[in-house]
């Protein structure tokens, strides 16, 4: 057998070293990797408080709680939405905090903002900027969405009432794109007042913000915020309640009963809806009509719900 010189097994030695160290990085580079995921995942799924947190608050941290959350919404129309801009004008829009109908041209028929862009990229920045500049210190939830969404306001108010609007939130029904995660503004994407004052800032930065989609593909307007937000260290979290069900719905409530008939017709009502839906899409104005009766004026007489917050109406509103 061949003796090994000093220099080889000097060699061999550092080669052994070598390998081992490779496997150690390896695992622990396994190790956070499995680490950043799980706490990745975990940061984009928000979910609503349990009852029986709120329920053990006292009445005057509940009634502080339920005032504290003040919705502004920004219903976002183009004139040929206008059957679409009544039904919402009349239904769940009285029960924001404040509504505004952000428009892209002048439309005589309702009262809105006049945007002047028919793009819907422009008339988001638009009407982020105008929410902003004008109402950054009376509410602190901004909540956009499009005609054919209906809302619940009240369940919007209970799932963000454990969040503080001084972080940064931007949740809502998120889609994966590539690498790019955004809300699908079809379910309302919700930013805190946080998230819109970094949108803010950077809404004139062309290289963290660009106005204008790329040249090589073409990005949809809730797709260019994400970028936009992402730029600011804010990422998109898919919104649930407690039982891990979509509160944010980017498909008609007849939709998801439809599917979920085909797929668990016995577990239809456990499986079809969150208790505590925030929004359905897809809604046609009779249908909206509809929807707010079932929501806001059927009732079982006798029958009362336990909730332990409510959350009163805006004075000098004509809502249900």
């Amino acid at each position: 057998m061949t003796k090994m010189t000093p220099e080889s097994r000097s060699f061999v030695n550092g080669l052994m070293l070598g390998s081992i160290f490779c496997i150690v990085v390896t695992m622990l580079e396994q190790m956070n990797t499995s680490h950043d995921t799980k706490k990745h995942r975990e940061h984009r799924h928000i979910k609503a408080p349990q009852a029986e947190e709120v329920s053990k608050l006292l009445l005057p941290e509940r009634l502080e709680l339920s005032r504290s959350i003040r919705v502004y919404c920004l219903i976002m129309v183009k004139p040929r939405d206008i059957t679409y801009w009544a039904a919402v004008k009349e239904t769940w829009s009285k029960h924001c905090d404040k509504a505004d109908f952000f428009s892209s041209e002048n439309a005589k028929v309702f009262k809105s903002i006049s945007l002047e862009t028919d793009d819907m990229w422009k008339m988001m920045r638009k009407a982020y900027q105008y929410a902003y500049e004008n109402y950054k210190d009376s509410y602190n939830w901004f909540f956009m969405v499009l005609p054919k969404t209906f809302a619940v306001v009240e369940n919007l108010k209970y799932f963000l009432v454990t969040k503080d609007p001084a972080q940064t939130f931007y949740v809502g029904h998120t889609i994966k794109s590539g690498e790019l995660e955004y809300v699908d503004m079809n379910g309302g994407i919700v930013l805190s007042v946080e998230s819109l004052r970094r949108l803010y800032l950077v809404l004139n930065d062309s290289k963290k913000c660009p106005e204008e989609a790329g040249m090589i593909w073409t990005m949809s307007a809730d797709e260019q915020l994400a970028v936009c937000l992402r730029y600011c260290g804010i990422h998109a979290e898919n919104g649930e309640d407690s039982e891990n069900q979509e509160v944010f719905n980017a498909q008609s409530i007849e939709t998801l009963i439809s599917d979920e008939m085909k797929s668990h017709p016995q577990q239809l009502w456990d499986g079809c809806c969150s208790d505590t839906a925030v929004s359905f899409t897809a809604m046609s104005p009779e249908h909206m009509q509809v929807m707010m009766y079932g929501v806001y004026r059927l009732r079982a007489y006798g029958h009362t719900f336990k909730d332990a917050l409510v959350f009163l109406p805006p004075n000098g509103t004509d809502n249900d």
